[in-house]
């Protein structure tokens, strides 16, 4: 299994920070998944399985990645979300057509690759979901994307 930190996000006295897991089987299977540690628990927001998992397997994976979680983090990933590992600051992203432009680099990078081209946005920007979202559209507007859906 290979466990790497995606991004954090610091509100007020709390960090939630998510992580993104890969397991790959030797006969094939994969398993992708994307975790988020905050308020004192982990919660899997996204998971990709190939081919399908049942329940029992599911709940195999829970721990799994509670475990990894755990060891990324220190001994107190349940307890606090990875608090007093070191905070870090959102990297500095440029306002204005120069960061449209990044965006759309990145996301460009992330679909050619194959990887999620939000979360690559997510990680790169340092900022939530919907903040992505909303610099992706702009990005879009800019006619630096393609646009989302054709027009008939």
């Amino acid at each position: 299994m290979s466990v790497r930190p995606a991004w954090e996000v610091r509100e007020n006295e709390g960090t939630t920070r998510w992580f993104e897991f890969r397991l790959v089987f030797e006969d094939g299977a994969r398993i992708d998944a994307l975790a988020v540690v905050g308020d004192g628990c982990v919660c899997v927001e996204e998971m990709r399985a190939q081919p399908a998992l049942s329940l029992d397997d599911l709940a195999v994976l829970a721990d799994l990645i509670e475990e990894s979680v755990a060891e990324a983090c220190g001994p107190a990933a349940g307890s606090d979300g990875c608090e007093g590992q070191g905070r870090r600051a959102r990297p500095s992203w440029p306002r204005g057509p120069e960061g449209r432009r990044l965006v759309a680099r990145e996301y460009r990078a992330a679909q050619r690759d194959g990887a999620d081209p939000i979360l690559a946005v997510m990680g790169a920007t340092g900022h939530s979901r919907r903040a992505s979202l909303r610099l992706i559209g702009q990005a879009r507007d800019a006619g630096l994307l393609s646009p989302r859906r054709a027009r008939r």
